[in-house]
């Protein structure tokens, strides 16, 4: 049976390796990718030919159209603190006010997915973390505009799915990193291969004993693939999605130094509340992913990164050279 499918945020990082999955199902008929560019970039699906895709430039809360949808993936929000704390309006509307205003574009009986994050666990005192868990938040902080949005956001489609038996499927992500991510995103992985392959001087705050599961692109887009259409699954989240291999920022940083030869580490103030643990417990996402797991190591999802931004760095310089 045809299938339409919006994505909110498609231009994105994560976003656009999703679309790419999705474009290889045989049942999708159209693909609309609503996306307002604030942290993703046409760029990202250039790439992408096949005439079922439409790009709409426009914010998730505000986005019409005659259309309805069979599914909907709703990943409109920024991910990295230096965006979503930058402008905390702007990500609470992304989020809660996205979700509220695609659901009408969902038709009856459809599928609404949700990519939240492990943020919602906020500085853990357990770990693992499992889904069980109601965490450690603080909802006047720096960071809760977006732990915040992302915690009233599930509880919008968990309480839409009590009264009305709305079919979600909801996520929570852990550290996911990997190509198409921004060269300014501020996140740990991209700040340090960028900074290795231009400045050599990678930035760790604190100490950089915070640790975190980093989990490469393509093993958390097939756990999303899995859970969001592909698998006949009838739980539907929340559910820990990532790597369980956990390794200090300061590791990750070590790592990178030792892809460029004379890169070194600087150690600044620690950022506010930033999280001293994150660990997915994936005893759930076993059960209901049988066979799943995040397989790439850190050390070679690193290596496929700092490849992607060596040629976009080389790219970028030559151009701007030759201008």
């Amino acid at each position: 049976m045809p299938r339409s499918v919006l994505v909110s945020g498609g231009c994105g990082f994560l976003g656009s390796h999703l679309v790419d999955r999705l474009l290889r199902r045989d049942d999708l008929e159209t693909l609309v990718v609503v996306d307002n560019l604030w942290t993703g970039s046409r760029d990202n699906i250039a790439h992408v030919s096949d005439p079922r895709l439409s790009l709409r430039i426009a914010d998730a809360e505000t986005f019409t159209t005659s259309q309805h949808f069979d599914e909907i993936i709703h990943l409109a929000s920024p991910a990295s603190p230096v965006w979503y704390m930058r402008e905390p309006a702007r990500t609470i509307k992304a989020n809660i006010g996205g979700a509220l205003n695609l659901l009408s574009l969902l038709r009856p009986g459809g599928r609404f997915c949700f990519a939240s994050t492990s943020e919602v666990y906020g500085d853990p005192l357990m770990s693992p973390q499992p889904e069980s868990y109601r965490g450690s938040v603080d909802c006047t902080g720096p960071r809760s505009s977006y732990d915040e949005s992302k915690r009233c956001t599930e509880a919008l489609l968990f309480e839409e799915q009590r009264v009305s038996g709305l079919d979600v499927r909801v996520v929570r992500l852990f550290n996911t990193y990997g190509p198409r991510t921004r060269i300014d995103d501020g996140r740990a992985v991209s700040n340090f291969v960028c900074q290795a392959l231009t400045t050599g001087i990678l930035t760790v705050h604190g100490d950089g004993s915070q640790s975190r599961s980093w989990g490469y692109v393509d093993d958390i887009v097939d756990g999303l693939e899995r859970f969001f259409w592909r698998d006949s699954i009838t739980y539907r989240g929340p559910l820990n999605i990532g790597n369980n291999r956990e390794v200090s920022v300061l590791g990750i940083a070590k790592f990178v130094c030792s892809l460029v030869q004379g890169s070194r580490i600087e150690h600044h103030a620690p950022i506010p509340q930033d999280p001293t643990n994150r660990c997915p417990d994936l005893t759930l996402a076993r059960q209901v992913l049988p066979g799943w797991e995040a397989t790439t190591s850190y050390e070679e999802g690193i290596r496929r990164t700092f490849e992607w931004y060596r040629r976009r760095i080389v790219t970028r310089d030559r151009s701007a050279a030759s201008a």
